[in-house]
């Protein structure tokens, strides 16, 4: 778990905003380019859908209208908050897909090594491993990443159509843009709703509510979904927070 950056929010918001501009002006072509050369072919080896790969899946609105009808024990709010008011609430920018408490942390759909609702899948799930975002590379030089965990699972070096490279790509930045656009607003939320109900962000109760939630002890979350926050209690049962509290690794996608 990891506590919000002391960054005030308008500034996050500008470098958020600042962020998506630069997704828009990135060649699509490029990515697309990346895309075929990599020869990326999934293999459904369900390594993905496990911690081993990835610690938490997190879901667009869209996503969470399509698990409700699938399966509405099948998301949680997402871990890992960004902020803890003074009165002890977290609050966190979306919701994420279930993990199980088996020992990989296998994702709630997957069964046998195989995801059981595959071809209903959701948008992260589609295009993964492709991405566009900026990190900082080994020399701290911040660089464009188009891809994630490279050469852990699935098949490389694969054929890939010129029109499926194009798609995937096309996919991938309006997925990102999707992503931005989310937290953008989530900021803005947080923004609005501290000023209006005098609350601001507080360490120290942060750092206390995440040993609570180590003990086993039940906090309030207010999850941000489709334009307002919603109430949630995180108690023992929720795996991937007490998982991310114990690891300190932030836990986003």
């Amino acid at each position: 778990m990891n506590s919000s950056p002391t960054v005030p929010i308008p500034y996050r918001i500008i470098a958020l905003v600042q962020e998506r501009n630069r997704l828009f002006a990135y060649p699509l072509e490029r990515l697309a380019g990346e895309i075929k050369a990599t020869g990326f072919r999934c293999s459904c080896c369900g390594s993905c859908c496990s911690r081993a790969i990835n610690r938490h899946i997190f879901l667009l609105n869209r996503d969470v209208a399509d698990v409700k009808k699938i399966d509405p024990a099948a998301f949680e709010p997402a871990p890992d908050p960004e902020f803890c008011d003074q009165t002890g609430t977290f609050y966190v920018s979306g919701y994420a897909l279930r993990i199980k408490n088996d020992k990989p942390g296998s994702c709630w759909f997957l069964e046998n090594g195989r995801c059981r609702i595959y071809d209903q899948r959701f948008s992260v799930c589609r295009i993964y491993p492709h991405m566009l975002r900026r990190n900082s590379d080994n020399s701290g030089q911040v660089t464009w990443r188009q891809f994630a965990r490279k050469n852990e699972h699935g098949q490389y070096h694969q054929d890939l159509p010129d029109d499926e490279c194009l798609s995937l790509a096309r996919e991938s930045k309006e997925y990102e843009n999707a992503f931005l656009t989310h937290q953008i607003s989530f900021l803005e939320t947080i923004h609005d709703y501290f000023s209006t109900h005098h609350l601001r962000h507080d360490q120290k109760m942060y750092d206390y509510q995440v040993q609570r939630v180590l003990q086993g002890r039940p906090v309030k979350v207010m999850v941000y979904h489709a334009g307002g926050l919603q109430e949630h209690r995180i108690t023992k049962d929720a795996s991937s927070w007490h998982d991310s509290c114990q690891s300190g690794v932030p836990d986003h996608r």
